[in-house]
């Protein structure tokens, strides 16, 4: 077996990701907060607002942890990264920004998920971006995992908060032009991820999320949820301080098994529904709309206080929140499949509709002509070929035929519906024999894998 083979077989081997959430973690987060607090008083520094009722996830609902391969993260951060902008490929090609942590983790069933040699030897130059990136693809995998549990009649799609946002308010300069002069949010706390919660013709739920990651200790895992604490607050769905959370923070020690640290915020808030509410028809493109920034604190007897930084989506924006949550995931699950006609279909202008429409950087864009039948499964999608360790190897990311051409013919509604009927019925498998590499299938209908490259 070739050293690259090696990989991939590693790569389909199943480990555990600790998780922790517990009152002592609690307290440790608090115990942070008096101190930052304290040192910002005697700076003379604002004290920043943060989500003040986290408390630790039900162990019902988080366990001791998630299984899961370094493929399936892999997998977690690739969606994730598939419309964040963060490349020059338009988008086309950014989730193929996942193969570089292809040899950056290792485990073994029975045991717990750790960084590799190269991983470590990573981390001594790229530590940030190493933790931020793998943070996302363990965070988001558990808190998968989590409301599943909680809603296991529902599915869960997780979508780039500000991308959904960005067709109604004014995040940044940017999204203010002489023909549409609107006033920008100003304040630059927000989650990174929606975890929209929904049954098909429902209103949904909306869960805010932030991930990040270090290399460094525990101790810095409890200023990393303090800081994720200020970014849930950055917007508010429905009652003020209302609205439901998860915030994580991946420990990726060098020398160590890595930890999910994990909190939330159950709150009342999040759900889209309302007197006067209905569902909209999600086929129907979106409409961009003007919303006014800030967040309505509740009245002090007679006197309403003045709005306080932020984005507030009040009932009037439910239906409209849901509408933008179901087509920007949409637009996500076709960069995955690198189709960018498709993307464009479910992007308004301001959420960057334009990247997909104009001729992609060379050698960075992906295209929409390839297909694999995986664990007796027709998929269509896009391939990368690149070389691991001097041998080459090709990844392929797409969506299952039948559900992607509800997508490509504007059919969103039934493609949820479709999705939906089948989101446990999907292999579990982690290995293809046929296609000979591992293969990783998200309740979506998304897949991620990668094989040698066949003579």
């Amino acid at each position: 077996m070739t050293q690259a083979a090696e990989v991939l077989r590693e790569l389909a081997q199943p480990s555990n990701a600790a998780a922790n959430s517990t009152m002592r973690l609690l307290g440790e987060v608090e115990a942070t907060a008096a101190k930052d607090d304290k040192e910002r008083e005697e700076n003379d520094r604002e004290t920043l607002r943060r989500k003040a009722d986290l408390e630790p996830v039900p162990a019902r609902e988080l366990g001791t942890g998630v299984q899961l391969t370094p493929w399936q993260v892999l997998h977690s951060l690739a969606r994730a990264i598939a419309l964040s902008r963060r490349g020059a490929g338009r988008g086309l090609a950014e989730h193929w920004g996942c193969l570089k942590y292809t040899q950056a983790l290792t485990g073994a069933p029975g045991t717990f998920m750790a960084l590799s040699a190269e991983g470590r030897d990573t981390a001594e130059y790229y530590k940030r971006t190493q933790s931020d990136e793998l943070a996302m693809g363990f965070g988001l995998a558990l808190a998968r995992q989590v409301l599943a549990r909680r809603h296991p009649d529902h599915s869960v799609s997780i979508v780039p908060a500000d991308t959904a946002l960005r067709a109604g308010w004014a995040l940044a300069a940017r999204d203010v032009t002489k023909k549409d002069p609107r006033r920008t949010v100003g304040y630059g706390y927000r989650p990174q991820f929606f975890a929209e919660v929904w049954k098909p013709g429902r209103l949904s739920r909306v869960l805010s999320i932030v991930c990040r990651g270090n290399h460094s200790g525990t101790s810095v895992s409890h200023t990393q949820l303090l800081s994720a604490a200020v970014h849930i607050e950055g917007v508010h769905i429905g009652g003020w301080a209302d609205t439901p959370a998860l915030v994580l923070s991946t420990e990726l020690p060098v020398d160590a098994p890595l930890t999910v640290h994990a909190l939330h915020a159950p709150g009342n808030g999040g759900k889209l529904a309302g007197p006067g509410v209905s569902p909209r028809d999600l086929d129907a493109a979106l409409e961009e709309e003007n919303f006014f920034p800030g967040i309505q604190p509740p009245a002090e007897g007679d006197e309403t206080p003045e709005l306080a930084p932020g984005i507030h989506v009040r009932s009037e924006h439910y239906a409209w929140l849901q509408h933008s949550l179901a087509r920007t995931c949409a637009a996500g699950l076709a960069a995955f499949a690198g189709d960018a006609k498709v993307i464009a279909r479910y992007l308004t202008q301001r959420q960057g509709k334009e990247r997909y429409t104009g001729v992609a950087h060379a050698a960075l864009g992906s295209v929409q002509d390839a297909q694999q039948t995986l664990l007796g499964i027709r998929f269509v999608g896009t391939d990368h070929v690149l070389r691991l360790n001097g041998t080459r190897v090709e990844a392929f990311s797409g969506v299952a035929a039948d559900l992607f051409d509800h997508l490509a013919e504007g059919r969103l509604t039934q493609y949820r519906q479709a999705a939906h009927e089948r989101r446990a019925d999907w292999p579990a498998d982690t290995w293809d024999p046929d296609w000979d590499g591992p293969v990783s299938i998200h309740p979506d209908g998304s897949v991620l894998a990668i094989r040698v490259l066949k003579p």
